[in-house]
């Protein structure tokens, strides 16, 4: 339950939906006591309030029935005869016991409050949430009652202030320029407040307009001096004679590395004509930076990565389309794509980049459109793909380029899924990217090498050295702000508890079948909560590709491997659906239908999860006695004999693969 007071009175439930809190005096009722901030109104005091002066015969009595159709609407859940919980009686009156943060107003002054002890970002973003709150004046329709006067005046009073704070942090970020307009308005509606003034004049000082500055300074002393009769503050004067001085404290703050950011922007946008080819390539530097932060960033970077491409490919420069498409070396570890459309067009553009460069260009620039097109064509089934990393990583090597090297093991390890059973060519993979990137201060390369380590010493049931490439990936997350390691750590965490039935924290003891046989029995119930906690770090992470789907795949597995069926309700299996679909609708007694789409279930996809899929495959297959796709997932699991099924992915295992093997023998 959340209430409005910052415009017009509101209530809203817990969806967001507004509560009908019914006539006038009913949201006069509950304005009254949200102004009394959660102590007792005597109901002598509601009445004089709401009826002004002398309330008329019978006015208790109208708000006894004003409370209890207000609790209604506040408590619609509330069994008969049970005490109110919000809306409470209380010695000679009433009280509204909101929580805290229940009612903007109160949410308002603490984030003003707030914002005063944080750095100019932080409280920037706050001020800004904050004010964007305001759906207009305080306490709107009783704006005439004397009993909200005092706490309308002085909300709008804070508000004034949470704007200029506003605009302070701005200028302290070097968006002076952005701070101008709305410090226009706010002293035009506004002329008596001096701050207001004080920091248009900065602002416009900082902005260069020393000139508007200096106006700005005398139009505030003459208003002072006409309507007030009044000399502006000591503020208001030093600035006037440290802008006539060129003081040098007015020059914008560089100790922060936001305002370093806001000024190096600035000045870049500046100097760097608009449509210059330089922009692309620093926007896809920018795009490289924002796509490790995940969310939104991962987002945005890749949505903006094929405008990069496109408006560099509309200049006609096949070098240029090259380095803006190549310079995007964000290190990836998921092997299905995010977005594989637009993954598609990456590709094709990059080989129209390659077929358009000239014969002396740069072996390190074609080597990058190759490694692009090794990575985004992970998943498929594209020989092309596998032969373009190789020519990739062979570049590399003979440039003894280590940043180009790092790009390319990236796309050798999304092409080293031709078969199952992989895992320790992978780990090899990961180990040279490791030493290369620690050698070389390539931090995101290194997270990926123990990421991939992570993953095949999982393969390989070999846990306690997964423990450690786990830790280490954290280490360098932390030190290098990398958000999105811990999405795939804890899915590890989760993945180590059902494979061995101990975290990665837990008192370390001997490694394999004892492992595997506590993992069998610890109990599903703390698996799948394990699961399912790991399943919400994705929300939010930007990472389609990943998420969809994968959290009923985990919890069918750790059902499946306990010898339990799966779950036949609606879920939706995302792009797991074709392998799982058989299990699923024999759990559900439907064996006909199983064995008709086992038949016609297709190979899965060269990636992670591909022996974990011919596992399900295999199951459904014995259960039907399906001799055909039995042979053909024994076909292709047995170089895999010796691994855990699914758990090279880091998140989710089926045990054994010589378990699924043997029954269809």
């Amino acid at each position: 339950m959340r209430f409005g007071v910052l415009g017009p009175v509101t209530a809203w439930d817990e969806a967001g939906g507004v509560i009908d809190v019914k006539g006038p005096r009913h949201r006069a009722v509950l304005a009254r006591l949200i102004v009394a901030r959660r102590r007792v109104v005597p109901v002598t005091r509601l009445a004089a309030d709401l009826w002004e002066g002398e309330p008329p015969p019978g006015a208790v009595g109208a708000l006894r029935t004003f409370v209890a159709a207000l609790r209604r609407a506040l408590e619609p859940d509330r069994p008969p005869h049970a005490a109110p919980t919000l809306l409470v009686t209380q010695g000679p009156g009433y009280a509204l016991r909101a929580a805290p943060d229940a009612v903007d107003a109160w949410r308002f002054e603490q984030a003003v409050a707030a914002a005063a002890a944080l750095p100019p970002r932080q409280a920037l973003e706050r001020l800004e949430e904050a004010l964007g709150w305001w759906r207009g004046p305080a306490y709107a329709e009783f704006a005439g009652q004397d009993w909200v006067r005092a706490e309308r005046s002085r909300l709008a009073e804070l508000r004034l202030h949470a704007i200029e704070r506003r605009a302070e942090a701005r200028v302290a970020l070097g968006l002076a320029g952005e701070a101008v307009p709305d410090l226009d308005a706010h002293v035009a509606e506004h002329p008596w407040r001096e701050d207001g003034w004080r920091l248009l004049a900065l602002a416009l000082y900082r902005t260069g307009r020393q000139g508007d500055a200096l106006a700005v300074l005398r139009r505030a002393r003459e208003l002072l001096a006409e309507h007030l009769g009044v000399d502006p503050g000591p503020r208001l004067r030093r600035l006037e004679s440290d802008i006539l001085h060129h003081a040098p404290h007015l020059d914008p703050v560089s100790g922060t590395a936001d305002s370093v950011w806001a000024q190096a922007a600035a000045a870049y946008d500046r100097s760097v004509p608009a449509g210059a080819r330089a922009r692309l390539e620093s926007t896809v530097t920018l795009m490289r930076d924002l796509a490790v932060t995940g969310g939104a960033g991962l987002e945005a970077a890749r949505r903006h990565r094929v405008a990069a491409i496109a408006a560099a490919e509309e200049l006609g420069e096949a070098e240029l389309t090259a380095r803006v498409i190549g310079s995007y070396d964000v290190p990836a570890i998921w092997t299905r794509s995010d977005d594989p459309g637009q993954a598609a067009q990456i590709v094709a553009a990059a080989e129209r980049a390659l077929a358009a460069l000239p014969p002396d260009a740069p072996d390190a620039v074609r080597a990058r459109l190759l490694a692009t097109i090794a990575l985004e064509s992970r998943g498929t089934h594209a020989a092309r793909a596998g032969a373009a990393a190789r020519q990739a990583e062979e570049i590399a090597r003979r440039l003894d380029d280590p940043a180009l090297l790092a790009f390319a093991l990236n796309g050798v390890f999304m092409q080293s899924f031709s078969r199952a059973g992989l895992a320790g060519h992978r780990d090899r993979i990961g180990a040279e990217l490791v030493a290369l990137s620690a050698r070389h201060g390539l931090a995101s390369f290194e997270v990926l090498g123990h990421l991939i380590r992570l993953q095949a010493r999982c393969a390989l049931a070999d846990f306690t050295e997964a423990d450690r490439h786990a830790a280490a990936a954290e280490r360098l997350a932390e030190r290098h702000e990398r958000p999105l390691v811990s999405v795939f750590t804890g899915w590890y965490r989760a993945l180590r508890l059902d494979a061995t039935g101990r975290t990665p924290s837990d008192e370390p003891n001997e490694a394999g079948a004892a492992d595997q046989a506590a993992g069998a029995a610890t109990a599903l119930e703390d698996v799948e909560a394990a699961y399912r906690s790991a399943a919400a770090r994705l929300d939010g992470a930007g990472m389609p590709g990943l998420e969809r789907g994968l959290l009923p795949l985990a919890l069918l597995c750790a059902r499946v491997r306990r010898g339990l069926p799966p779950e036949t309700g609606e879920v939706d299996w995302g792009p797991y659906e074709p392998w799982v679909r058989p299990l699923v609708l024999l759990a559900g007694g439907r064996r006909d239908k199983a064995a008709s789409a086992l038949a016609r279930v297709p190979d899965p996809p060269r990636d992670l999860l591909m022996e974990a899929m011919w596992c399900l495959v295999a199951r459904a297959a014995v259960a039907v006695d399906d001799r055909e796709v039995m042979r053909r997932a024994r076909t292709r699991l047995t170089p895999a004999a010796g691994e855990l099924a699914g758990a090279g992915s880091g998140l989710l295992t089926l045990g054994p693969v010589s378990e699924h093997l043997a029954g269809t023998a």
